[in-house]
């Protein structure tokens, strides 16, 4: 099954479906993407006293590095979960795999709102990779503060960075920065890949693009599938 590439209110309509019409708790949704990622991740490495690095931001996104980072932990890896959020501002399916984390006793640290660029640097030193968990589909407009720094700083880390879903900062649809974006090694994208990767100016930033099933039904997904 091939799923055609989905707008950013495809891909909405797709997590409320899940949840209003197949009573599919997103947070089930946020597991299987997470996982699916890490699993990429691991294949990639080939090891697992590998050393990686999760920023993860405010929302959903930053739950499915939380989700990333527990499946890495329990395999092996070293692993560091950097906060670029008040975690306390956490809510729903994000709070949830912060609370699961605290109770894991995984490696974290909160970044302050004020943190300047040497200390955004210095998280990324001694990693094998990078994941990008700060910012998902929502975006539409530039990032700006702490989020921009955090970006142009996993992109002068000379590390290879696994953005989920897609690189932080590209706007979904149009394919283009707003403002900055990462330029992700690889991108794991959640069902299907977004608009906007098919245009040429979005390669930059996404690099590799590896499509992870969610355990979205395909009943749910038949508008989409491509039969061609």
């Amino acid at each position: 099954m091939k799923v055609r590439p989905l707008s950013r209110e495809e891909v909405r309509g797709v997590d409320a479906r899940a949840l209003e019409g197949f009573k599919m708790p997103t947070v089930v949704l946020m597991e299987n993407a997470g996982r699916g990622a890490a699993a990429w991740l691991r294949d990639r490495i080939g090891r697992d006293e590998g050393r990686v690095v999760i920023a993860c931001g405010p929302g959903n996104n930053g739950g499915d590095g939380g989700v990333v980072a527990r499946h890495l932990d329990a395999w092996g890896f070293d692993v560091l979960v950097a906060w670029f959020v008040d975690p306390a501002r956490l809510k729903g399916d994000a709070a949830i795999q912060r609370d699961i984390l605290g109770a894991s006793k995984l490696e974290a640290i909160v970044v302050e709102a004020d943190a300047e660029p040497a200390r955004i640097d210095a998280l990324w030193q001694g990693a094998d990779w990078l994941v990008d968990g700060l910012l998902g589909t929502g975006v539409t407009r530039p990032v700006e503060g702490l989020l921009a720094r955090a970006i142009a700083s996993l992109n002068r880390s000379n590390v290879p960075i696994l953005a989920l879903d897609l690189p932080s900062g590209l706007d979904a649809d149009a394919g283009r920065p707003l403002g900055d974006a990462v330029r992700a090694a690889a991108t794991a994208t959640f069902v299907a890949p977004k608009l906007g990767f098919s245009q040429d100016e979005a390669r930059a930033y996404t690099g590799e693009v590896i499509v992870v099933d969610i355990g979205v039904p395909r009943a749910l997904l038949a508008p989409y599938i491509q039969t061609d």
